[in-house]
């Protein structure tokens, strides 16, 4: 197996704790299961590598979504939660989709296998044919399929946001915002394929700093715009949809970049329909539809709300908020497990599997469960610390942290299936994972749509509901997922993960109680009328003491050790 490099970005106590987690997690495997003890010396390595990547992938990741942050608080002082911001954010969503499809994932579940079978059986160069073969036949269909999009976008929109046809001005700006930023839909494609053959390779860096790259780029709009007087107006919508445009021209030439670096640039070459290119279609389709089902349903969400002025907006900046551990956990795990689950299922290597498997979904649900209460309980200081300024209103801090509450009861369902799925991609089984993302994708415009409806007619807001049909429907899907690697022997929790996950919850719901009380005494330093000089750090403080509260609780009940948690932050270990 390639050794995974590490990345010298500044994190370090991230890559830190990283090696503090392997060393945790394996003396206590030594403690609770005598086979693993036995097995330690050859599994080893395969754990030192996983984390050492989630660092590289997370870090980055964590990077770009403070970024991301960044750029979210400045369109919600320029744009608000009116009507420009909801037309852009429609004509964001779709090319969006496209990248979180693609650029996290769901598109790897059938490529990285099939590049990867190719790699270790046939060589470097059978691998680099394999993916100019994929890459020029996908370059044709998206060349294809993004012309008529783009032209049929006036009809397109009564499918992406009906509720518009009743306003024509915001109707027709979101036709045209949608028309500027639909290539990035192209760009994002191929940067996919591109990160998958780096992926492939250990080398993860190129791809995890694509999304770094999106956020300057529209952070330089939004200054742009800043500059020209744009406020909340068409102006300030254009300006942003032509940053789209440009960060997927930037990160498709970062990805070319990093390609070339690594000597494994493919070359454009006549699509042709080649038994190795239709394997990659009927594995692609329902692998893309399985691996970005959170992304599927939140799009349907967002074509409901369109019925709901403000609604769109409002979902958008929630969505925004629990999206950062669901990217830095979620989102890593999922890119960095399938790789090396698929290289120890070829090498018959089941211990190596269960093991990665078994330390990926403890490692998920010690960082997912406290962000989970955390978001949940302390959501209307978050969502007024971040957003409300300018355009944004008090009252879309209270709409908005009604649904990030919401939002963050789903999230460890949402982090589980980017925890299960690679078992079964590695498998080349994409079927399955398809199978259980229809019923989930059913239940969720099933229930959207109902519970939007009951909603608005109980007098309370209409969006909610299509907040808890997404998250019922992640908590659906995760289930599915897990019974069905159960009920195949595929996957099954060792003593550890018995042990342990437990009393992460535990240590989770302890630390929700005293972050209830903490708001509540800084309540005079985050309420609607603090400057962000006092609600800024008193926030700071609240997360801070939180997540103290949480690790020393989970040290408590020896979830995590006290002594080894001390080594970890320590530059001498």
């Amino acid at each position: 197996m390639p050794n995974l490099p590490i990345n010298n970005f500044s994190i370090t106590k991230f890559s830190i704790t990283m090696s503090w987690w392997c060393r945790r997690a394996t003396s206590q495997a030594k403690s609770t299961c005598p086979l693993a003890s036995r097995q330690l010396p050859r599994l080893l390595p395969l754990l030192m590598r996983i984390y050492r990547a989630f660092a590289t992938v997370g870090g980055l990741t964590m990077v770009s979504r403070v970024l991301g942050f960044i750029r979210d608080i400045m369109v919600a002082g320029i744009l608000g939660s009116g009507a420009v911001a909801d037309a852009f954010f429609v004509a964001f969503r779709f090319p969006n989709l496209f990248r979180r499809l693609f650029g996290e994932g769901a598109f790897n579940a059938a490529f990285v296998p099939l590049f990867a079978k190719k790699l270790e059986g046939e060589g470097r160069e059978a691998a680099r044919a394999f993916a100019a073969e994929a890459m020029s036949g996908l370059l044709v269909i998206l060349l294809v399929l993004s012309a008529a999009c783009m032209l049929a976008m006036p009809w397109l929109m009564y499918a992406i946001a009906p509720g518009f046809a009743d306003d024509q001005a915001k109707f027709d700006l979101a036709i045209v915002l949608s028309q500027i930023a639909f290539p990035y839909l192209l760009c994002m494609s191929l940067v996919a394929l591109l990160s998958g053959v780096l992926n492939s390779l250990g080398r993860f860096v190129e791809s995890s700093a694509v999304s770094i790259v999106l956020n300057v780029t529209l952070i330089a709009a939004i200054l742009i715009a800043m500059a020209l007087g744009y406020r909340n107006d068409a102006n300030a919508g254009h300006a942003l949809a032509w940053g789209v445009f440009a960060a997927g021209l930037l990160q498709l030439l970062l990805l070319v970049w990093g390609a070339r670096r690594n000597g494994i640039l493919p070359r454009l070459v006549r699509p042709v329909w080649s038994a190795d290119v239709r394997r990659l279609v009927v594995l692609g389709v329902p692998g893309v539809i399985a691996g970005g089902i959170t992304q599927i349903n939140i799009l349907i969400g967002t074509v409901i709300a369109t019925l709901q002025s403000g609604a769109v907006s409002q979902l958008y900046y929630a969505d925004r908020i629990y999206e950062l551990p669901l990217a830095i956990i979620g989102i890593a795990i999922g890119v960095v497990l399938l790789p090396e689950v698929a290289r120890a299922l070829r090498a018959g290597d089941s211990a190596a599997v269960s093991h990665a498997q078994n330390r990926s979904l403890e490692f998920a649900m010690l960082l997912t469960v406290p962000a989970a209460v955390a978001l949940a309980v302390i959501a209307t200081p978050i969502v007024r610390v971040l957003f409300e300024r300018g355009a944004f209103q008090p009252s879309d801090t209270q709409a908005t942290a009604a649904l990030l509450s919401i939002f963050a009861l789903g999230l460890p369902a949402f982090v589980l299936i980017k925890v299960f799925s690679p078992s079964y991609f590695a498998r080349e089984d994409t079927r399955t994972p398809m199978r259980y993302a229809a019923i989930s994708l059913t239940a969720n415009t099933a229930g959207s749509v109902g519970l939007f409806f009951l909603f608005r007619e109980a007098g309370l807001l209409p969006h909610l509901g299509i907040a808890v049909a997404t998250t019922l429907g992640g908590w659906l899907n995760a289930m599915l997922l897990w019974r069905g690697l159960s009920r195949h022997g595929h996957f099954t929790l060792d003593r550890q993960s018995r042990r342990n996950l437990p009393r992460i919850i535990l240590a989770g719901l302890a630390m929700g109680g005293g972050l209830v009380i903490l708001a509540d005494l800084l309540a005079p330093w985050l309420g609607p009328r603090a400057p962000l000089t006092t609600s800024g750090p008193a926030l700071a403080a609240l997360v801070f003491a939180g997540a103290t509260l949480y690790f020393l609780v989970s040290a408590g009940l020896g979830s995590v050790n006290r002594t080894m948690l001390q080594a970890a932050t320590s530059r001498k270990s």
